[in-house]
């Protein structure tokens, strides 16, 4: 799986167990073709007469999830999903979640579905330790359909808040998706976001898309954060789950002025996933003190590709600004692809730093162990 010739230091670090630091939910119940394919394509469909099977993701996991499930490498895709479900949905998600390799996952509740295993399940199938990242935009719905009035919403959506976050190691934000990030930096007036708490509520079963609805919760977030002591997740960068902006809206780039009028707040910002502007938002993270960066599911969607990804992270952000996510969503092949092509695309970029000279195994190791999972120990306070 690694390159050859790696240093056994640097192999061990590669190796050592992972935190992955963002991961979705995966899904409890047998799935059908249709129901796979769409989990694996991020949500879309794939156009009649296709297959998602003919990805980066789909071929990913015929080559490296096969095996897990006793298949040879490149099964076909009807073998692999007839072996999965003869395997049952918790034997393949416990096979798949144990060799990713990860001591700890930190869950984004963003889904609320009975058919989504709890972070609690998730750990004891994985044979790992799991934590709780509360998706902001959740609590503020469950909020928005309880209150009769704009003080019961703008006071529960605080409370609310504050009240989960107590049990969770961070917060995370799609904003970017919903809207897109380009909206104005500055904390909303109290007059606007009144009136802004009006609108929503006169409908509040659809996706929070109000611009000033949403910077007052993106700011409640930051206070209630600063607060807590936890970190903010920032989704950003293109995908067919980007939600309602368009891909040119979700440039890390655009969120300069958010980044700096959060940086007397302390609260440290992860950007995640980030592609096709990973070198954007490096650049960030190595001009801010509080900015990190992961590019987590960009690396399982680039396949072969990915070592370029990681390259470009190494070449611009601190190594102690950047982290391991996985990106798993819906089904437990993405945890393990998550963490197949991380390890392979930073055993790449490390193994041509070593033979260029540049760096020494010490170092190699060093980095290797710090994005795998020293830095979010550090941020996360794990």
């Amino acid at each position: 799986m690694l390159p050859l010739g790696l240093p056994d230091t640097v192999r061990e670090a590669l190796l050592a167990p992972l935190v992955d630091h963002h991961c979705d939910a995966v899904r409890r119940d047998e799935l059908s073709r249709a129901q796979y394919e769409l989990l694996i394509g991020g949500g879309v469909p794939a156009p009649p007469g296709t297959t998602h099977f003919d990805t980066p993701v789909g071929v990913a996991v015929r080559r490296w999830c096969a095996p897990v499930l006793d298949l040879p490498p490149h099964a076909p895709p009807a073998v692999y999903l007839a072996r999965r479900a003869e395997l049952g949905a918790a034997e393949a998600n416990g096979r798949l979640l144990r060799a990713a390799g990860v001591a700890a996952f930190l869950v984004d509740t963003g889904t609320e579905d009975d058919d989504l295993l709890p972070a609690a399940e998730m750990a004891r199938q994985g044979g790992a330790a799991a934590d709780e990242i509360v998706r902001v935009e959740q609590v503020e719905h469950d909020v928005a359909e309880m209150a009769c009035s704009s003080a019961d919403y703008l006071e529960g959506l605080a409370e609310e808040l504050a009240a989960r976050a107590a049990g969770a190691v961070g917060l995370s934000t799609v904003a970017g998706h919903l809207h897109g990030l380009d909206f104005d930096a500055a904390r909303p007036s109290r007059g606007s976001v009144i009136a802004a708490a009006g609108r929503r509520l006169a409908d509040p079963k659809e996706p929070l898309a109000d611009p000033v609805a949403l910077r007052h919760l993106l700011w409640t977030a930051v206070d209630v954060a600063r607060e807590r002591g936890l970190p903010l997740q920032l989704h950003a960068g293109a995908g067919p789950d980007a939600g309602h902006a368009a891909p040119h809206r979700t440039d890390p780039a655009l969120l300069t002025g958010f980044l700096r009028a959060l940086q007397p707040a302390g609260v440290p910002v992860i950007l995640l996933h980030c592609y096709p502007f990973h070198r954007q938002a490096a650049h960030l993270a190595a001009a801010y003190p509080h900015v990190h960066v992961d590019v987590g599911r960009a690396l399982t969607r680039t396949g072969a590709g990915a070592w370029r990804v990681v390259d470009e992270l190494l070449e611009l952000a601190p190594f102690h600004k950047q982290l391991f996510g996985s990106g798993c969503s819906g089904v437990a092949e993405t945890a393990h692809l998550g963490a197949v092509a991380f390890r392979r695309a930073l055993g790449r970029a490390l193994m041509e730093r070593l033979e260029a000279g540049e760096w020494s195994a010490a170092d190699a190791a060093r980095v290797a162990y710090m994005i795998g999972s020293g830095n979010a120990r550090r941020v996360y306070r794990l």
